[in-house]
């Protein structure tokens, strides 16, 4: 049976294009039950409705029109995910920071794909932050992990795999950003093949 994952986008979905890929080439076990995006644009979602799989629409907004707490929609949001039974619940590239009112619905199921190594550029900017540490002369490479998400600490939790990536001198920031994406893609991948597999 192949594992039920669904993924939950912010935009471009580049990460969700992966599994995407993994998954019809049977790299992965896998098959996408659901893509949630909290933004109507993005391309994640036309990347997912191409592949046949479902889509769905959760914006923040509506819930700070309405005078609702965060807690709200993220309780929404993990009631609609569970319509789809997933085994796995895969960050790639969402843009919230998830509250334990969805954490909860889905414990040590939760996987995050964070563009830097374990304790390092936590945040929305980890690629720029690790750039400018190079410049300053702090580090010599960056790297990606994928880990689970047990609580609302933000990029932080048990480590499933990660990958250095090297910084060069001649470097621009939009050359290290392709290179950490060609990362992504191949470590997300196989980290999710190794939680199917239980590894």
């Amino acid at each position: 049976m192949p594992a039920r994952l669904a993924v939950l986008i912010s935009g471009n979905g580049s990460n969700l294009q992966a599994i995407l890929d993994a998954i019809r080439l049977r790299m992965l076990d896998a098959e996408t039950v659901v893509v949630v995006s909290n933004r109507k644009n993005a391309f994640g979602l036309e990347r997912a409705a191409r592949a046949g799989a479902p889509t769905r629409y959760h914006p923040l907004k509506p819930y700070g029109e309405a005078g609702r707490s965060r807690e709200e929609y993220d309780a929404d949001l993990a009631e609609l995910v569970k319509e789809y039974a997933p085994d796995w619940v895969v960050l790639a590239g969402w843009m919230h920071i998830l509250s334990n009112a969805f954490l909860q619905q889905f414990p040590y199921r939760v996987v995050n794909l964070h563009p830097a190594l374990p304790g390092q550029f936590p945040g929305a900017h980890a690629i720029q932050d690790a750039f400018e540490a190079f410049q300053r002369g702090e580090i010599k490479q960056t790297g990606v992990m994928v880990h689970l998400v047990p609580d609302e600490q933000v990029d932080r939790g048990p480590v499933i795999a990660t990958a250095e990536v090297p910084i060069y001198k001649s470097d621009t920031l939009e050359m290290l950003t392709n290179r950490m994406h060609q990362t992504e893609h191949r470590l997300l991948v196989n980290a999710l093949q190794r939680l199917i597999e239980g590894d």
